[in-house]
């Protein structure tokens, strides 16, 4: 298959006559903006950028780019570190003008399209004060973060965000289109609860939603000279905590850009408000917080309250692991590198991860990791291409440092442009042979590799 390829209108014009959509060569107007995503690291032109409407424009899509040996980078929200939505002379599938959202609160559940992001997701599904578990962050695509796992602030309550997936409608590498549920193509939905990426493009996601509002939620933050004291009571409290309760660690910088550095719990709570208010008085009581904003609100508010540390266009470079404990020597290991940050944009944290999504069965999903516990990352961010290097070097010595503290699993969302084979295979660890076996049924040429990619079995 073609990395790089040159395209004019003449070549495009069969497909620009059924296409619903827009579709942009380098040069037209749009093109330099619909090729940009999240993370501003990233820089890559395709030589088409196929912007769909709908389910009928990604087949057509599909098909024109495999007639031609075509790359295929999917765009949902743009959002994955890795930058995998993109693509340098090949095709760039976008679904991002497909915000198509139906309601139903009769039965509890909403479909929407593969270009929604949680904050349209969340605006449309809390109308009927539902929700079901997104990312954290609400400018990141359902898709994504759903096909690949789904952490969230609804996980201790909910389950993960593919745990809640009742269908989805898959267009396959051949060009069908397929519905993948427990009734049909059942092998296909259970690789697509974890592995989506490379088995098809999601164009429509079902799922089952929850009554959820208002939750109780927020940040207390205190001084880093107490962040040991803080993280031990973190460490301390999560194994007791309710499933209502989704409680993260960070070690971060003050937003008033003055690089103080802060050591804050982060808490949701998802059930009624005099439940959240005993469940989370401890957290607002421990030591001598220098602020805290814990509070009622809406579950749209929560989900949007780390927005802001999270800018379009700014340079990202992620690491993450799980771990096996949260044990003094990795807390300390986390306090010494944070010490050495070389961005006030970047932080370190931990999420605790227990409840309903660790019922689940290792092999019920393509996503095996269901044991109670942490998951460590490292967000490294910066503004300025000048500061790459030691930003970068930051991040991997960060990581590299607590490898000894590290589990084997890995969180596929989380996995950067330069993790290989192996991270790959840690993220999938039991299931990663059948992956491979259902690879070859449904995409034997391995056409949709621009991913965490899981090679078809021989």
């Amino acid at each position: 298959m073609s990395t790089t390829s040159t395209l004019d209108r003449q070549t495009v014009a069969e497909l620009a006559s059924r296409f619903s959509g827009t579709l942009l060569l380098s040069g037209d107007a749009g093109y330099d903006g619909a090729r940009k995503i999240h993370n501003g690291l990233i820089d890559k032109r395709p030589a088409l950028i196929a912007r769909c409407l709908g389910t009928a424009d990604v087949v057509d899509a599909v098909r024109f780019a495999r007639e031609r040996g075509l790359e295929v980078a999917v765009r949902g929200g743009g959002h994955n570190v890795a930058g995998k939505a993109v693509c340098d002379g090949g095709l760039m599938l976008d679904l991002s003008p497909m915000k198509g959202i139906h309601v139903d609160p009769e039965r509890g559940t909403v479909r929407a399209q593969g270009g929604v992001t949680w904050r349209e997701f969340n605006r449309a599904t809390q109308l009927h004060g539902l929700a079901s578990t997104g990312g954290v962050i609400s400018s990141t695509g359902i898709a994504g973060l759903t096909l690949g796992g789904g952490l969230g602030w609804l996980m201790g309550k909910h389950g993960l965000a593919l745990d809640n997936l009742l269908s989805t409608e898959v267009v396959t590498a051949s060009g069908d289109v397929a519905r993948a549920s427990e009734k049909d193509h059942e092998d296909l939905f259970w690789a697509m609860r974890g592995a989506g990426a490379n088995f098809g493009v999601a164009s429509w996601l079902e799922y089952r939603l929850h009554p959820v509002d208002p939750v109780t939620s927020g940040l207390v933050a205190h001084p880093v000279a107490q962040a040991r004291d803080v993280w031990r009571f973190f460490r301390d409290i999560t194994p007791s905590l309710p499933d209502e309760v989704s409680l993260f660690a960070a070690l971060l910088h003050a937003p008033d850009g003055s690089g103080t550095q802060l050591a804050a719990l982060i808490a949701c709570h998802a059930g009624a408000l005099a439940e959240g208010e005993a469940a989370l008085r401890s957290v607002k009581s421990f030591g001598t917080p220098i602020l805290d904003t814990i509070q009622p609100t809406s579950y749209e508010a929560t989900n949007r309250m780390l927005d802001d540390g999270f800018p379009a266009g700014a340079l990202n470079y992620w690491k993450s692991s799980f771990l096996t404990e949260l044990s003094d020597a990795a807390i300390d290991t986390m306090l010494a590198r944070f010490a050495t940050c070389p961005s006030p944009m970047s932080s370190l944290l931990v999420e605790h991860v227990h409840g309903a999504m660790t019922r689940v069965g290792v092999s019920e999903t393509a996503f095996p990791h269901r044991r109670a516990g942490y998951n460590f990352l490292v967000v490294s961010q910066w503004v300025d291409p000048k500061d790459n290097a030691r930003n970068l070097a930051w991040a991997r010595q960060t990581y590299d440092s607590m490898q000894p503290h590290c589990a084997a699993g890995r969180y596929v969302n989380y996995l950067e442009k330069d993790e290989g084979a192996d991270a790959v295979r840690a993220a999938y660890g039991p299931n990663y042979e059948r992956l491979r076996a259902l690879k070859a049924k449904y995409d034997p040429g391995n056409f949709f590799h621009l991913n965490q990619n899981i090679p078809p079995a021989a």
